[in-house]
């Protein structure tokens, strides 16, 4: 895969529910995921602030989107940061479980 994201490695720590990205051996983020039949909600992404603007949250975003594309799974994301990167990416829009997120309307703006 694309080795632009400086490294980055994420891998899936399913125990948590949760995406974790490791930089240089440290685990520079993580991203909160639920699965519910065949839908993804993607919680809460969180990158250390050392670790800002070096593709960790990027590189989070594409592993769950991609797993989730993998797997069949339609996407929540719930978590703005996802959602912005969704939108940044249109190639992953057709994941997005669009009447869902209409249903749950503008609560899914908690601002983590």
């Amino acid at each position: 895969m694309g080795g632009m994201e400086n490294s980055v490695l994420v891998r899936d720590d399913p125990g948590h529910d949760r995406y974790l990205a490791e930089l240089d051996g440290s685990v520079a983020g993580y991203a909160v995921y639920v699965v519910r039949g065949e839908r993804c909600l993607l919680v809460h992404t969180e990158v250390g602030d050392e670790y800002g603007g070096r593709g960790v949250g990027s590189a989070l975003a594409r592993h769950a989107l991609d797993e989730a594309r993998a797997k069949g799974l339609l996407v929540v994301p719930l978590c703005p940061f996802m959602a912005g990167y969704i939108e940044r990416n249109p190639e992953y829009s057709d994941l997005v479980d669009r009447e869902l997120l209409e249903i749950l309307g503008p609560q899914q703006d908690r601002g983590d």
